[in-house]
């Protein structure tokens, strides 16, 4: 029996209670209230009319207007929907890193928990996306309480170790998710930059909102390696003996470029970056981010 509350701590609930996470985008979805969508459909509020094309449902053709303009005319209306989100969690190898016991997949484990249980505690579908070089598992979305427990068994499940390539998994969801919603990344995003960009602008182009949670490890940020270290390579490459402190200014200028050129496209494509390490507290963390995009939100 997997244990639940090691992915949901009462520190994390407790900062993350009080906030709801809301799409800035507009989403599609079914009736609920929360969310404003341009899917036109012919059940709830009037919206406008549009010009009649071969094809379209006769029954909804506005016959007072064609007796004034002589032209058909469809009645288009306005629904009220929820949002559906996609929590992408990245299951490669390089996500079993660690140097202070919890591992980035694990860090990611918990954010997905908290975001799922924020999701569905405001009545909106969440699913979930296990991936590395393909898709792994795939838990349609759904705002049912068992959510929770289903990524949870789902996580649990799963060993990372295969390489990442985010190309083929970001561009088959991309056409197979049909409505706007909510595209949650969560990945240590060691793929070349380019291609993780066209990927999440494959999501942009289909009008989602896009969160990016990089995760990383405070080592491979900072690269605090006192003594001659043996690193063992991940996700196909070989291990490599080195002198750290040799290396050290080198390699975090490369860390700071490649954060910095993430961070840019990512502003680009009006995508929300959020770079986290796994030594800070989760609580912290979520709700300031949280907090921070509701205040945008309300300054859009």
């Amino acid at each position: 029996m997997p244990n639940y509350r090691k992915y949901l701590s009462p520190e994390v609930l407790s900062r993350i209670s009080r906030l709801d996470l809301k799409a800035r985008l507009i989403v599609e979805g079914f009736i609920s209230g929360l969310h404003k969508s341009p899917f036109h459909g012919f059940s709830v509020e009037f919206a406008e009319h549009r010009e009649y094309v071969p094809g379209d449902d006769i029954r909804h053709i506005d016959w007072k207007v064609y007796a004034k303009a002589d032209r058909f005319y469809i009645k288009r209306y306005e629904e009220e929907t929820n949002l559906k989100s996609y929590i992408l969690l990245d299951s490669s190898e390089s996500m079993r890193y660690s140097s202070n016991g919890m591992s980035k997949y694990e860090y990611g484990c918990h954010i997905a928990a908290a975001l799922t249980f924020l999701l569905t505690r405001q009545q909106d579908a969440v699913g979930l996306v296990l991936f590395d070089n393909e898709i792994r598992k795939l838990i349609p979305p759904s705002s049912h309480p068992s959510m929770l427990k289903n990524l949870i068994d789902a996580v649990d499940a799963v060993a990372p170790g295969k390489k990442t390539r985010v190309a083929p998994v970001f561009h088959r969801l991309a056409e197979e998710i049909k409505r706007r919603g909510m595209i949650i990344l969560i990945s240590d995003l060691f793929v070349p930059v380019p291609e993780l960009l066209k990927g999440l602008q494959h999501f942009k182009h289909r009008r989602h909102d896009v969160l990016l949670f990089h995760v990383m490890d405070p080592m491979e940020v900072n690269f605090d390696f006192k003594e001659n270290t043996l690193f063992k390579g991940m996700e196909g490459y070989p291990d490599l003996l080195a002198e750290p402190r040799s290396l050290r200014k080198a390699y975090r200028s490369a860390v700071q470029r490649f954060i910095t050129d993430v961070r840019r496209g990512s502003t680009a494509f009006r995508i929300d970056y959020n770079l986290i390490q796994t030594s800070e507290s989760l609580g912290t963390a979520l709700s300031s981010y949280l907090a921070s995009r509701n205040r945008g939100r309300r300054g859009n």
